[in-house]
């Protein structure tokens, strides 16, 4: 199928993104939010080729581009608004852009660096025109866009080479100026929130927030959208990929006055219990839970079912725990719906308010009271 010409992005309005900041929060105040679910997983659903990647503008492109799933946000924007408006349908609040590896350094890849701007600002299109069709279809709902921001391929706090320790094959100004190009694309489409994710390395992440908050500096301060943080736990050890527990990674990011900050991938809901609970009680944010449909199995798929998921999640909300709960990888509409259902009515979690105290981290949390 030919690609569909996105529609020409528009600088956001200094008024009406005020306007869409304020509907969010008095969102989350009010209720549970619920986010949408994997991407990854839905777009293999659809069995694409090479020729679906390449559509017709990309046809003599001199890399392989199968894979490049931000692409298809040019290339197949049918199948890309499509699952947006299906997760509208299953219920979400939010969607997030299909902008996960959009920056020129994970775009290197496919020798895609040059359209990191076009990919961020016709994502945003995509999940825009699925969140105004959602809403013109419920009158009196609204729907929300949040541009998703990924860790990178390359991490800033280790290296990449065992025989080198201190080799990077990425500097903390390539990491930088990378996010600020994707920042102010999604800006410039006009999203509602920016949510930096599935962050395994604090080091990448503090330089997307460095970025994010330069750019705010740089557009002026009328430019500002809510900031949401998302952390990867690897695995049972309940730290990071570079070694921080929930808590000192907590302390690593609360400068940034984030509106939220929580917990996504790399594990199902179950695993996370004990991070989720613990990140509820020291955040004075609002706290967001986005697990995978469990633990991938030996074929890469995922089995943990709508119900099972929701249980888990509800569980969460029911504890106080949760102010926005959704899916990651495997997670389907069908897995949205039922949380959606799960959560429906249940108080969102109360901010709570800490004593003021010193707090500082490093693998570790240092609080000095």
């Amino acid at each position: 199928m030919s690609a569909i010409t996105p529609a020409s992005p528009q600088p956001s309005d200094s008024a009406a993104t005020a306007a869409r900041a304020d509907a969010l929060r008095r969102l989350f105040a009010a209720k549970i939010v619920v986010l949408d679910g994997a991407m990854g997983s839905m777009i293999q659903t659809f069995k694409l080729e090479e020729a679906d990647f390449r559509g017709t503008r990309f046809q003599d492109h001199a890399h392989d581009l199968k894979g490049n799933n931000d692409l298809l946000s040019i290339t197949r924007p049918d199948v890309i608004e499509g699952i947006h408006r299906d997760y509208f349908s299953a219920g979400s609040d939010m969607v997030e852009t299909n902008t996960f590896s959009s920056t020129s350094i994970a775009m290197a890849d496919y020798r895609c660096e040059a359209l990191v701007r076009e990919i961020n600002l016709a994502a945003v299109a995509c999940a825009r025109r699925a969140a105004l069709a959602t809403e013109h279809a419920t009158p009196g709902r609204r729907c929300f866009v949040a541009g998703a921001i990924g860790p990178l391929n390359r991490t800033l706090s280790m290296s990449p080479d065992v025989n080198r320790p201190d080799y990077r094959a990425v500097t903390w100004d390539q990491v930088v100026a990378a996010y600020s190009e994707q920042i102010n694309a999604l800006l410039d489409g006009g999203v509602d929130a920016l949510l930096v994710e599935t962050i395994f390395d604090t080091l990448n992440s503090k330089a997307a927030l460095f970025a994010i908050e330069s750019v705010f500096e740089q557009r002026g301060e009328s430019s500002r959208v809510p900031v949401m943080i998302s952390v990867t736990i690897t695995d049972a050890s309940g730290r990071t990929l570079s070694g921080q527990t929930i808590s000192a990674f907590y302390h690593s990011v609360a400068h940034a006055r984030p509106f939220s900050v929580g917990i996504n991938c790399a594990l199902g809901g179950a695993a996370m219990r004990p991070y989720v609970e613990e990140l509820a009680r020291i955040a004075e944010c609002y706290t967001t839970c986005y697990p995978n449909a469990g633990l991938p199995n030996a074929f890469g798929g995922y089995d943990e079912t709508p119900a099972e998921m929701a249980a888990v999640l509800g569980e969460f909300a029911a504890n106080g725990w949760v102010n926005l709960v959704g899916g990651c990888c495997g997670s389907t509409p069908a897995h949205i719906a039922a949380i959606a259902q799960t959560v429906r009515g249940r108080k969102p979690r109360t901010l709570p308010k800490a004593k003021p105290a010193l707090r500082l981290s490093g693998l570790e949390p240092l609080v000095v009271a």
